[in-house]
């Protein structure tokens, strides 16, 4: 997901200060409630990582990663584009680093994203032979899981290949390669990485018919007798319109079909927008109801915010059973995606942390669910 879902937020979104004085104001990071503490008996607590995050460029930011959260994924740096820019060249540089960083603090590393229609290497864009496109795929998937095999906790291997209604997205890889190249997508990764944990995950696949398409996708790679160990529903929902049925009949037929669910890139949008999902292509046009929170967001919506938070957990620790990792996309408001996207430069508050790393109202409604 990415305009990229996951560069624009560290840019002038970061710069911008607009925030609403909380409980907790100018707490340091050490007198915070740490979240994976206070969730450490139900299920993993992450957090997305961009390239400063992984450099360690401000201690106290690194400080604030370290208490909050025992599970990253990587934003940006390990789509093909970034890891695989040429044919036959890899850079490996940060992802490395992102290695070293979860070895060094004890944060385990979910790998993403191995297949993906979107942020492929240009050389792509040449390509017309189905046998390259394979070779491609095959090369990637083998090198990358390889090289990573025991270093990361998991992969996300196929990152949303389903459309909305559940039928499989024409991508470059179904295109050349046909039906079954998820299934071949895993069992190329369990062959370079036998001891990772196996994902597929995607957006708005808590809905019945996109459920239903990965569902299928489940099943079949299955029947292959190939493995897949999880589904990851990603979370990009909207404030006041978090579809909590869905989402909990969701977790109840995937955990069915023995693999463990997980939620992999929440954040709940409280900006107007025109349509649901998380598609990357999608775009509005800025207009003067477009940017409405620039010096603040307002008591009632940051009320709502903290409610839908707390609902959420209140099902996830109901089926803390099936639940095994919680990811926030984005450390605090100021790196999220959502003020760059599907509008470039808006104020948006969709995590549980202010632009300062302060708690909000969002956050004393999640940890006083463990008091």
């Amino acid at each position: 997901m990415y305009l990229n879902r996951h560069v624009f937020a560290t840019s002038t979104a970061a710069l911008l200060l607009a925030t609403v004085i909380l409980p907790f104001e100018s707490a340091s990071a050490q007198t915070i409630p740490s979240l994976k503490d206070a969730f450490r008996k139900d299920f993993g607590i992450g957090t997305c990582l961009n390239n400063a995050q992984i450099d360690e460029r401000d201690p106290k930011t690194t400080e604030f990663i370290v208490r909050q959260f025992n599970m990253a994924t990587p934003e940006n740096i390990m789509k093909s584009a970034l890891l695989h820019p040429k044919w036959d060249t890899y850079n490996f540089e940060m992802a490395d680093k992102l290695v070293a960083f979860g070895k060094k603090h004890n944060i385990k590393i979910n790998g993403h994203t191995l297949v993906w229609h979107s942020q492929l290497p240009p050389f792509i864009r040449g390509i017309k032979s189905p046998d390259s496109i394979r070779t491609f795929f095959t090369d990637h998937i083998k090198t990358v899981a390889g090289r990573y095999e025991g270093k990361v906790f998991s992969w996300d291997v196929v990152n949303e290949a389903l459309n909305e209604d559940g039928t499989l997205r024409k991508s470059v890889f179904l295109q050349h390669l046909g039906d079954d190249y998820i299934t071949e997508a895993f069992r190329l990764a369990q062959q370079a990485a036998p001891k990772t944990e196996l994902y597929y995950n995607d957006y708005n696949n808590e809905q019945p018919k996109k459920r239903a398409g990965c569902i299928d996708i489940v099943k079949k790679i299955k029947a292959a007798g190939v493995r897949i160990d999880g589904v990851g529903i990603q979370g990009h929902w909207h404030v006041g319109k978090v579809p909590f049925a869905d989402i909990e009949e969701s977790i109840l037929q995937y955990a069915a079909l023995g693999v463990k669910v997980m939620f992999t890139e929440l954040d709940i949008e409280v900006l107007p927008r025109n349509f649901q999902g998380a598609d990357v292509g999608a775009r509005m046009t800025a207009n003067e109801q477009s940017n409405p929170y620039v010096n603040g967001l307002p008591d009632a919506v940051q009320q709502q915010l903290a409610a839908d938070y707390e609902n959420l957990f209140k099902l996830f620790l109901k089926h803390k059973d099936k639940v095994t990792r919680v990811t926030f996309w984005g450390v605090n408001d100021g790196d999220s995606w959502l003020n760059g996207w599907p509008i470039r430069g808006r104020t948006n508050y969709p995590l549980l942390f202010d632009r300062n790393n302060q708690p909000k109202p969002a956050f004393e409604k999640v940890i006083a669910l463990k008091k």
